[in-house]
Parts: C-alpha cells; structure tokens; sequence
C-alpha cells in the first residue's frame, strides 16, 4: 500500500444478530489476503437502548482478537441520522456507545451515514444541517477521546420529497466541522445514483469531496436511481441495472482507473469494498487484485501530470 490508502479489505457478511456467523465472516475475509475489514456492527445485537451489552461485547471481542486485520472500522446503524429531531438523543447515545466500541475492539473508523429528513413547515434544509454538524461536533470530541475518526458517508435519495446532503454538501459539512476526528467517507456508487437523480456531475461531486475524505466503500453501479423496486430476485436488479446494486469491481460503469488516477484522499485511507458476499464471494479474489491496482495510482508521483476524468 501507500501513505494514502494504507489498507484494503472487505464488509463483513452481517449475522442473524446472534453472533454465530461473525467468526466465520471474518475468516472469509482474512483467507481472501485482505488486510482491512469493516464490521456491520449494527446487526449484532450489542447495543441496547444506548448500552453496551458487557458479555457479548466480551464474546465478539474474543472473536476479533482472532483475526489481526491491519485495520478495522465499525459501520454504524443504518439509520443513523442527525437530522432526526425526534429521536436526535437516542441516535447520539447509540453513537456514543459505538465509539467506545471501536475503542474496545481496536477500530479506527465508525462509519456513519449522513443524515436526511423530511422538512416541517417553516424548516428548512440549512436547519437540519446546523443540527447535523452541531451533533457531528460533539460526537468529533468523544471521537478524539478514543483516537477514532468518524467516517460521514454520502447516501442518496430514497424517497420524495426527503431533503438530504449532496456529495460535495456532505464534504462541506465535514469542513465546518473542522475536526481531524470527522471526515468523508467516499461511496461511489451512491454517489453516482444521486448525481444521475439531481442532473449533477458525478466527477465534480467525488472531487469536491476527496481532500476531506479518509474512508472509501467501493462497489459498482451504473449510477440508475430506483425507478422500479420490485424484483423477484436481486439478479433481476443486477440485469436491469438499477439500483444500488453492490457489484464487484468491472461489473458496472464507474470509471475506477480515470478516478484513482485523479484523485487524493486523506492519508491512511482505508478501502472497504462492500460487494455481497453472499452473491460474489468468488468474485473477492479478483476484486481484491483489481482495488490494489486502483490503491496503487494513488501512490504514483505526477498526479498533476496525469490524465484527468473524461
């Protein structure tokens, strides 16, 4: 690797809740040679109304100590949201505790999705974001507490009329913040989903955000938003083309090698490909060659000199 993407790796396949399949997952992972993992650990049932569960938070960090990645980060709960109002208490007490998770397991990154919320009478978008940043900031001092960086990912639209952040917006949030201890975290094919529904250009948007950002989910798309969501089988999605569909590297037509030869992130800039193991296991080996290709440009000196994104 390089100073800047230091290490490359995969999610983990999330459990029933029950921890049985964490171990196994994690294995998977270690015996592809990936030297990162991001653990969904929002499925596994050790927070409760904010707490920390003291036997299996013990029991997965039994599990982990098994399994030395060079780096590991957290994902936080899908629904993560500071732009919830009514439940903004709850979702930073949640927060709080999935920091001290990554303290406890020995994770330098929590990812958490930036936020999203249907705008009150007399509300609008600048509200929900000083809420958002105002939460992400307190969050940012705990953060520093443990020596974690809290990873704010870019999401897309998913339903009408629903206010929610730009890429380049999520990046200027983070730069408000001014915290070495928040940064962008850089999904790609969300990215190009909510670049294709807001008619912005999808280049612009990853530019904008690169200088702040020290996390990377990787996975491919053509960058289609839902205009239809029922599918009888996911491999209906994958034919189509629609959606965020979690793909291997090459599957899609995002342009991986014109991107990584542009770009520069933050140093020590984990890449987590989110491909679904369960569908595209036996595609991890060549993802995991072609990502370390793609780490590779980021190390190459001249990046001036190189082409730009057409």
């Amino acid at each position: 690797m390089n100073d800047i993407i230091s290490a490359v790796g995969f999610c983990n396949r999330t459990g029933k809740g029950d921890l049985s399949a964490l171990d196994t997952s994690l294995r998977e992972i270690a015996e592809t040679g990936a030297d990162a993992c991001e653990i969904g650990i929002y499925a596994e049932e050790i927070i409760s109304g904010g707490r920390i569960i003291e036997d299996r938070t013990r029991r997965v960090a039994d599990i982990v100590r098994q399994h030395p990645f060079k780096k590991l980060s957290l994902h936080g709960q899908i629904l993560s949201n500071f732009m919830d109002r009514e439940h903004l208490q709850l979702q930073k007490k949640v927060v709080r505790s999935m920091l001290e998770l990554c303290d406890r397991l020995g994770a330098g990154i929590l990812v958490h999705h930036s936020g999203a919320g249907q705008l009150a009478d007399g509300e609008n978008g600048a509200d929900l974001d000083r809420m958002e940043r105002e939460a992400l900031a307190e969050m940012g001092d705990i953060a520093k507490g443990y020596g974690v960086r809290i990873a704010l990912e870019n999401i897309f639209t998913t339903e009408s009329g629903q206010y929610r952040q730009t890429p380049s917006e999520v990046a200027a949030t983070v730069r408000a913040i001014g915290s070495d201890n928040v940064v962008a975290l850089i999904d790609f094919s969300h990215a190009y989903i909510e670049s294709t529904y807001r008619n912005l250009d999808f280049l612009e948007e990853l530019r904008a955000m690169a200088p702040v950002t020290g996390h990377l989910h990787v996975h491919d798309s053509f960058g289609l938003p839902y205009s239809m969501t029922r599918f009888y089988h996911p491999a209906e999605a994958t034919a189509l083309g629609i959606g965020d569909l979690h793909l291997p590297i090459g599957w899609g037509d995002i342009p991986w090698e014109g991107i990584f030869s542009e770009l520069t992130f933050l140093p020590d800039t984990s890449l987590i490909m989110e491909i679904n193991a369960e569908r595209f296991g036996d595609q991890q080996p060549a993802c995991l060659e072609r990502a370390r290709r793609l780490a590779a440009l980021m190390g190459m000196t001249g990046k001036a000199e190189k082409r730009q994104l057409s």
